[in-house]
This record gives structure tokens, C-alpha cells and sequence, in this order.
């Protein structure tokens, strides 16, 4: 059955931030995730978890400076230190939250930058924080990002971000599987999760995401089937977590309909 994890930088936005835990709780989200703890102790993020009942299952490492509009370094040649000491303080707090994933944001292509260097500098950076994670029980995660909605991101392709997983020899290198980016930059959703997902056991799929398509609302909204999905998802011996990356159409609570089948269920 499928497990689904608020995203707490998109959903309840009608809420403060540290408040948002209680209302994914109270619609019977059992797990959370969210962009990045970093404003916030750890400690502070640790209580609302264990008040109530949450798992904290993803986070992002620190992604540059983010209001200038940077989106990762991982992938930028000259700016390894910067990352490495920005996922070792990610590993802190994955540590202290229990959260066993952190996405590693590759970053946006500096104008004229080489793409082979580029892609050197993800492999070492990604190797060294796979080695890193790896004593903790944490997997180090990819995403592939629609060109349309991050111009200039450096992963856009399920095919590639499979392809420098594999390269890196690592085996806590996993991929986040977003279907809603998945949709908009490639289509054919269900033929590539059987072929990236298929036989879990070997799988480099370590979490997926979803969103309506074409405007980021409720899964229940747009041009893809979520339900058929989720139960090809299921069919696979998916066990692990699908994040709820998109941004309500009213209130939060309101649109949860969708997911109300799904607890019903379970």
C-alpha cells in the first residue's frame, strides 16, 4: 500500500512553518518532508516529530544561496568545499531527525561551463558524500528537475541520473523519482518506473514524488492517472515513501480527498 509523506514547504502554507507538523498529522500523514531544516534546531524539529508521531523522511543539503537563485552546488566545479561542508551539516541533522535520505541539488550550469568537468565534479562530490552517509544508514539522493520549471539545472533525465548512480559504485546513491518532472520533461511514466523500479530489490529508485501535471496541484488533478500509478508502484514491491511535492489549490486539508481513499485503505 502506497506511503505518503507531506512536504511541508509546499503543503500547509496557511500555517507557520513549525506548525504545519500538527495539521499534516492531524489528516493522518504519518511521515514528512521538506526542503530545508536549516533555519531551525534541530532539537526544536526533533519535539514536533515525536509529538506527533511523525518520521521525517527527506530533506535537501544546503543549496547555495538559494535567494539569489542558486539550486545546489554538487555539480559546480570550484565549489567542492562548499558542498562537502554543507552536507556534513545536513548529515548532523539527518542524524539527529532520523531521516535517512538527503537530496543532493546538482545546481544550475554557470553560463559557458563545460559539461563534462561539471559532470566529474557530481560524480567525486556524490561519491564522497555516498562514503560519508554510508556508516550513518543514510542515502545520498538525485533528482532529475524539469528544464521547463529550473532552466539551466544541471540533471534533467531519469536516464542519466540512473546512469551516474550506477557509475558511482555506490550503492546508497539513489535516485528521487519526481513524476510530476518526470511528466514534463520525458512522459511515458509508467514504462519508466517498471524499468527503473522493476525488481525493487536492485532498484535505484529511493523515493518518488508526485504533483499534478500541468500545474503542481493534488495528484487528483491534470493529465496524469496517480491511482493507476500508485498501484503499479505497489505492484512492484515499492516499500518506500511517496512525497507530496505540490502546492494545494485552496487549503490544504480541503484538497486531501485523494489521499483519503488511500488511508481508507491501509
Amino acid at each position: 500500500m502506497p506511503r505518503f509523506a507531506a512536504n511541508l514547504t509546499t503543503m500547509y502554507t496557511e500555517h507557520s512553518f513549525l506548525d504545519r507538523f500538527a495539521a499534516a498529522a492531524h489528516d493522518g500523514f504519518l511521515a514528512v518532508e521538506f526542503l530545508f531544516p536549516y533555519e531551525h534546531p534541530a532539537a526544536a524539529l526533533v519535539a514536533l516529530l515525536k509529538e506527533h508521531g511523525l518520521k521525517q523522511v527527506l530533506f535537501n543539503a544546503p543549496p547555495g544561496h538559494w535567494q539569489a537563485g542558486e539550486r545546489g552546488c554538487a555539480a559546480l566545479p570550484g565549489r567542492e568545499q562548499e558542498f562537502r561542508e554543507g552536507f556534513l551539516r545536513a548529515l548532523d541533522y539527518a542524524q539527529a531527525l532520523g531521516c535517512p535520505r538527503i537530496h543532493a541539488m546538482a545546481g544550475i550550469a554557470p553560463a559557458g561551463a563545460a559539461r563534462p568537468r561539471m559532470r566529474a565534479t557530481y560524480l567525486a562530490n556524490l561519491a564522497w558524500a555516498a562514503g560519508q552517509a554510508s556508516g550513518h544508514g543514510v542515502d545520498v539522493l538525485i533528482e532529475p528537475i524539469a528544464a521547463r520549471n529550473m532552466p539551466g539545472y544541471f540533471l534533467n533525465r531519469q536516464e542519466e541520473a540512473h546512469a551516474i548512480a550506477a557509475e558511482s559504485g555506490m550503492a546508497n546513491l539513489k535516485v528521487q523519482m519526481d513524476l510530476f518532472h518526470c511528466q514534463v520533461e520525458e512522459g511515458d511514466l509508467a514504462t519508466k518506473i517498471r524499468a527503473y523500479l522493476g525488481g525493487a530489490g536492485q532498484s535505484r529508485v529511493g523515493h518518488f514524488q508526485i504533483a499534478g501535471v500541468p500545474e503542481r496541484h493534488e495528484p487528483s488533478t491534470g493529465e496524469v492517472n496517480y491511482e493507476y500509478l500508485f498501484n503499479l508502484i505497489d505492484s512492484l514491491g515499492y516499500h518506500g515513501w511517496i512525497g507530496c511535492e505540490y502546492i494545494p489549490a485552496a487549503r490544504t486539508s480541503a484538497g486531501l480527498g485523494w489521499l483519503k481513499k488511500w488511508l481508507t485503505a491501509a
